[in-house]
């Protein structure tokens, strides 16, 4: 499709059903994001895709549009698969899809991902799902178990398929994949191209499409970073200031560890603040009603390590504080990409000692090092007598 027709294609020029129309309606979009303009239309036309795409610019809807578009109702069978790397993302597919199919009668979704009840998802798995949403290691085990045949799929999703492999399951999903037919759509979505994601295009994909969308400013999140030189013993004192500053509706806060999580939200639950944590020791079951919580307005604040820092989509996370440096760089564009999404304008602020000046400096080297998926602006915060308090990035 030519560049020009590309740029005013709008959802009502895709052949789309009014069903989706209506959803998409709905769901408050007026106009199809550019990943959405690039693949839905390849897409349908049943083409194998290797797209890379910054974060929170409509992957799910440029992939669940498709896909709802060509399910059969009438067969039972588990006709399309999206892996994932993350149970929270999991699930975010699943509500997008179940919102994006709501006046579809008779479409079924089954989400399985690893720390929920095996009993709870043999039951979806019974109500004969057409799509399935799975993590790779829970899916394997409903396969090995006979819950789960993959051979009538028809089209299968890899999201966030660059961080899926460096997490280490590409046997599971080369084995995955190999349980499909061998004439299925492959479509693989990721931030960043790497040597595993692009094995497994040219093993398993047939000519295949490359889909680049480039950060453009009405694409990518719009966030203003701020740096805080403080001391180790200090940073909490900052953090207050912040958040004492009652600027800011929806906060999160990013730890390194679970032990700091846990510290400081007890702190700041001792000084009066609504907060809540999630982190890896937390069970699965309570880290989706503080998920669940934190989305619904329930409590502002919502303190995390970076189990959280993918797969979140809140749309309206107005601030991101990193209380800690994360320990490697690319976690740093994932934290603060939280916020300034569905184009809306955010904030991070990052709480630097003196110690941690060599790492903050080699992480503004890698993000001038590479295409950014975010848009930076600058700016300067005052205390109340006018002096900076915030060293802008």
């Amino acid at each position: 499709m030519e560049e020009q027709s590309l740029e005013n294609l709008q959802f009502e020029d895709m052949d789309l059903s009014p069903e989706i129309l209506r959803a998409v309606r709905d769901m408050g979009f007026s106009e199809p994001s550019t990943v959405q303009k690039k693949t839905i239309p390849l897409m349908m036309e049943g083409r194998d895709i290797n797209a890379i795409a910054p974060t929170g610019t409509g992957k799910t809807c440029a992939f669940g549009i498709p896909m709802l578009e060509y399910v059969q109702l009438r067969d039972p069978r588990i006709q399309e698969v999206v892996l994932c790397p993350t149970r929270e993302l999991a699930v975010q597919i699943g509500e997008e899809l179940t919102h994006l199919c709501r006046y579809i009668r008779n479409c079924r979704i089954a989400v399985v991902y690893g720390g929920q009840s095996m009993k709870a998802q043999i039951n979806a798995l019974k109500r004969n799902p057409q799509i399935l949403v799975a993590t790779p290691g829970r899916l394997l085990d409903h396969m090995q178990r006979g819950n789960v045949r993959l051979d009538a799929v028809h089209t299968m999703v890899l999201d966030e398929a660059d961080e899926m492999l460096n997490m280490g399951f590409v046997k599971d999903v080369t084995s995955i994949i190999e349980k499909t037919p061998a004439d299925r759509q492959l479509v693989l979505f990721s931030a960043t191209t790497n040597q595993d994601v692009l094995t497994i295009a040219w093993k398993y994909q047939h000519d295949p499409v490359e889909v680049t969308v480039e950060a453009k400013k009405e694409d990518r999140p719009q966030i203003t970073q701020y740096v805080i030189s403080t001391e180790s013993g200090r940073k909490i004192e900052d953090l207050l200031y912040l958040l004492d500053a009652d600027v800011y509706g929806r906060i999160m806060i990013f730890c390194n560890t679970k032990f700091m999580v846990d510290r400081l939200t007890s702190r700041l639950k001792k000084e009066g603040y609504p907060v809540e944590c999630i982190h890896g020791d937390i069970n699965q079951k309570q880290r989706m009603e503080t998920m669940n919580g934190f989305k619904k307005g329930k409590f502002p604040v919502l303190i995390a390590t970076d189990v959280a820092a993918r797969g979140i989509d809140v749309d309206d996370v107005e601030a991101v504080i990193n209380f800690d440096l994360p320990q490697e760089n690319e976690y740093y564009l994932h934290r603060i990409g939280r916020t300034g999404r569905a184009r809306k304008h955010g904030v991070s602020f990052s709480l630097v000692t003196f110690q941690e000046t060599v790492r903050m400096e080699e992480i503004l080297r890698y993000m001038i090092s590479r295409p950014s998926p975010l848009h930076f602006e600058s700016g300067v915060l005052r205390r109340e007598d006018g002096t900076p308090f915030f060293e802008n990035v």
